[in-house]
């Protein structure tokens, strides 16, 4: 990635409130191609609520988004509120792949019925085509050997690396990940840390909601700390980490130095 990049993501004066909780406020930045993205912050910051407005699950009241070629004014017509399209919304998405906390997979499918299933009845790959691709991806996340299981016959990381999977089966422009590893066990986390790394390595534009904060200073390209709903500080990972000129950045940074 390099300043002479194109700007893939861009978000101008995002706002998203629910009932009287202002989650997003006024929140601009933007994402080059092949930039990858840390957020992080507190509870309750605007992390995840904003990884959810990138891709529509989550409508914004205000502002505006472009991916792409997709563009997008949240700003309210004249006696109704801002609404998206759904069909444009599912345009975005099959553009702007994300992987949960959760895995989300189906359990009465394999592993490669997982990953087979979006190519052909989104996209309208062959059941070959997407076998095809469905292969060399499992491959990429080391899970070659896997293809036949069911995903209860996993264990998490291995079910997370297969969501990734899935989600670059559709062959996405970039990825959003939210809190990837949290919902891990401690000594499975690294097997899809190393994933998310090589697609970093690979040129993947990605967004990732993380607490990891050595993996966020590794694989980052600047970093974004969130609070109160505002991106409060932003900045090259050594710069924030090393030199902190936010004070609720630093006192964020001393918990986890304290751990």
């Amino acid at each position: 990635m390099s300043r002479e990049d194109p700007v893939m993501i861009s978000a101008s004066h995002l706002e998203k409130s629910f009932g009287a909780n202002t989650v997003l406020r006024d929140v601009s930045f933007d994402v080059r191609k092949g930039e990858v993205v840390a957020l992080i912050g507190p509870s309750g910051s605007g992390k995840s609520t904003l990884l959810r407005c990138l891709n529509l699950l989550e409508v914004p009241e205000a502002g505006r988004l472009a991916v792409g070629e997709h563009r997008f004014d949240f700003r309210p017509r004249v006696g109704r509120p801002g609404r998206v399209d759904a069909r444009r919304a599912a345009q975005l998405r099959r553009d702007m792949g994300m992987v949960f906390q959760h895995f989300n997979l189906y359990p009465h499918m394999t592993v490669l019925g997982n990953v087979i299933e979006a190519p052909m009845h989104v996209k309208g790959l062959s059941r070959g085509e997407a076998t095809d691709l469905a292969h060399a991806l499992l491959e990429k996340v080391g899970l070659a050997d896997k293809a036949d299981r069911y995903p209860a016959r996993l264990s998490g990381g291995q079910r997370q690396r297969v969501a990734i999977a899935r989600a670059l089966a559709m062959q996405p422009q970039a990825m959003l990940f939210d809190e990837a590893t949290s919902a891990l066990d401690p000594e499975l986390v690294g097997e899809v840390l190393q994933v998310m790394a090589g697609l970093a390595r690979d040129g993947m534009t990605m967004i990732l909601v993380t607490h990891e904060m050595a993996f966020a200073r590794e694989i980052a390209d600047r970093v974004c700390f969130m609070d109160g709903g505002t991106i409060a500080a932003s900045g090259p990972p050594a710069e924030l980490f090393d030199r902190p000129d936010n004070a609720r950045l630093a006192a964020f940074l001393e918990r986890f130095h304290t751990r």
